[in-house]
């Protein structure tokens, strides 16, 4: 059963339950915020990450809690770890792409997973990964497939973009649950991982975590293909914690950057908590450098 909770508290905006990498989707006038759950337990120092939440709002100040759509285990054949996510509609129905480590082949592993509202409950569409370490060209680093984002262009194509270190991208097939051709790399200055992609204008923008610990870096172009050019630092690294993760939106005429920071009381790096700051660009398209803020957005008025 959904409650509301959270009312204009400034950031982070919730504060019940340590939420990380957050994604989002606007749906019918009401924004779905999608986030990672950090549940160390007291005296551990690591990511401990088994499902996801959802929480919606029609205003971006009252934030109402949906039961969890998602848990790793919702892939039968991952074995844990509910890391970064991305979801997507397309013809109306709801792809979840999120990162979870395989059970069977070494490193991590991207599933997807459908749902026909943006509630869910959500369920693996395949049975098997879409992406797993022996699919991508050959590395040694086993968290390689980590942090996926998604796009569809103007021409309908989709795109998946991920990973840890070095920047993947493949196209997707229309059904939004099979790659469509070889998995590319796209050359990043200190790309480490949070990858997001979203559009604005006749710009596309590939924003990440930069360097470590994590500033938000972008690239721009004017295709979702590519080429990209690095064109510089969206926001600094955030407060009590060294991860970032973008997610970038317009909603009721407003764009805003959607973040995680370690603020809350016994927070940090393992213990994550969700912002929004208003994000606005400059006339040439780049964008103005975000600065966090306590107090947050105001409400979103149609």
């Amino acid at each position: 059963m959904a409650h509301a909770k959270h009312t204009g508290q400034g950031n982070p905006i919730i504060r019940h339950k340590f939420t990380a990498d957050p994604t989002v989707l606007v749906h019918n006038d009401t924004l779905y915020l999608y986030t990672g759950h950090d549940t160390p337990p007291a005296g551990v120092e690591d990511y401990v990450m088994n499902d996801w939440l959802c929480f919606s709002s029609g205003d971006l100040v009252n934030w109402k809690e949906h039961p969890s759509p998602l848990k790793a285990a919702d892939f039968s054949w991952a074995k844990g770890d509910a890391y970064a996510s991305k979801v997507i509609e397309r013809d109306n129905k709801f792809y979840w792409y999120a990162a979870v480590s395989h059970r069977s082949i070494p490193g991590m592993a991207i599933g997807v997973a459908v749902a026909d509202q943006p509630t869910g409950p959500f369920s693996d569409a395949k049975g098997f990964a879409l992406i797993s370490h022996d699919m991508i060209p050959p590395t040694a680093n086993q968290k390689a497939n980590l942090d996926p984002t998604a796009i569809i262009d103007e021409n309908g194509q989709a795109y998946l973009i991920w990973g840890n270190q070095t920047c993947y991208m493949a196209k997707l097939k229309n059904n939004m649950i099979a790659i469509d051709g070889p998995i590319n790399i796209i050359s990043l200055p200190a790309f480490s991982e949070g990858a997001h992609i979203h559009k604005n204008g006749d710009w596309y923008y590939l924003s990440y975590g930069y360097g470590m610990p994590e500033k938000i870096g972008y690239a721009m172009s004017r295709n979702a293909n590519g080429p990209w050019t690095f064109t510089g630092i969206l926001n600094q690294v955030p407060k009590n914690c060294e991860t970032n993760r973008p997610a970038i939106i317009d909603f009721k005429g407003t764009s805003y950057l959607f973040y995680h920071n370690g603020a809350l009381k016994g927070g940090g790096s393992h213990r994550r908590s969700i912002c929004i700051d208003y994000l606005r660009y400059n006339q040439n398209g780049t964008i103005i450098p975000v600065i966090m803020t306590t107090q947050g957005v105001e409400k979103a008025t149609s």
